[in-house]
């Protein structure tokens, strides 16, 4: 369900409805009056809530899932739990953007009355530099700096002894203790949700949060989405240096190491102590195993042992990659050999 101190949710809306605003066509045995409340994830939902399934990576969330109601491919169907009401369609990540977006429509801004909201709770001993600008209900904890320009949105926690420097911007997110966040870091924007119909591309509600543990640092201009349902979770610990790019629903553990310029696609779990060199790339879905390293300028296209060390693109383990290497250059030796003979 996704938090009420940032996002504000519409309806309940019956099958009947959600089958007509998403474009879905249900079961001939559904209940068109059943009713629905919320939307949520396959794994989170309850008897009240709407969910889908088109990535088959979660084929097993779907047949476990107590969701009341589910968008699915009609292939699918037979793999539905008992008692779930079916909407079929052929694009069911397109019907759930259109459902979505009915039971949380765009987030509008809060209308400010004051740069410090008054519903604002700011702890003893926190310091506030000129141009902050705190939303209505925020929290912030004791013994603070936040710096100038920052922003810290509606709802967002902060917790005790955090030090947030210059034009930081904060939304749909809480922070543990002693978290460092340096200039410019965006932490809680929408990710980089779209389904693609008829009428070109429709934005996906981007409904999750960013869970931010303790002791966590994260470098000047990076950026951090927000979950697009589950959660996005930074573990305690961690190190992210400056321009990383973290998409929705990630996952990363604890004491891990995130180096400058890496991306990191949506739904990637990083387990405990993983360590990943400047400019990787690691493509979505994937796991990466605790303790694992990942050398610079790496790219990742498929899960990761945990210890394993990797190299290159596609990544391979480092001693297999220096022998590429190695047989690269002999190769390039004997030409220019016989080239030159």
């Amino acid at each position: 369900m996704p938090d009420p101190r940032f996002f504000t949710r519409h309806g309940p809306f019956t099958l009947g409805a959600i089958a007509k605003i998403s474009g879905a066509s249900l079961l001939s045995d559904a209940d068109l009056e059943y009713t629905v409340s919320d939307i949520s994830p396959l794994a989170a939902a309850g008897p009240d809530d709407l969910s889908f399934i088109d990535n088959p990576r979660y084929a097993a969330d779907f047949s476990a899932s107590s969701a009341g109601a589910c968008l699915v491919n009609g292939a699918r169907a037979q793999e539905a739990p008992p008692g779930m009401a079916l909407l079929l369609s052929e694009t069911p990540y397109l019907a759930y953007a259109r459902a979505a977006t009915a039971f949380y429509p765009d987030i509008r801004p809060v209308e400010a009355v004051a740069p410090i909201d008054p519903t604002a709770s700011i702890g003893d001993g926190t310091r506030l530099a000129p141009g902050v600008f705190i939303g209505p209900g925020a929290e912030i904890g004791r013994d603070c700096d936040i710096g100038p320009n920052v922003i810290i949105g509606q709802g967002v926690v902060v917790g005790d002894e955090c030090r947030i420097a210059a034009g930081a911007s904060l939304a749909c997110c809480i922070l543990g203790k002693n978290v460092r966040i340096y200039a410019g870091v965006r932490i809680g924007e929408p990710g980089f949700g779209f389904a693609v119909g008829d009428a070109g591309f429709l934005t996906v509600p981007q409904l999750g949060r960013v869970l931010i543990g303790d002791g966590v640092e994260i470098g000047a201009n990076t950026t951090i989405d927000r979950g697009s349902g589950p959660d996005t979770v930074i573990g305690a610990g961690t190190r992210i240096d400056n321009l990383v790019q973290i998409g929705h629903n990630v996952r990363v553990g604890c004491n891990c190491i995130i180096v400058a310029l890496v991306g990191i696609s949506g739904s990637v779990t990083l387990e405990d102590g993983v360590v990943v060199g400047g400019q990787v790339g690691i493509a979505g879905h994937l796991t990466v195993g605790a303790g694992a390293q990942i050398g610079a300028q790496s790219g990742v296209n498929r899960d990761v042992s945990a210890g394993a060390r990797l190299q290159g693109t596609p990544a391979v383990p480092v001693r297999q990659f220096y022998r590429q290497a190695a047989y690269l250059e002999r190769l390039m030796t004997e030409k220019k050999v016989r080239k030159d003979g």
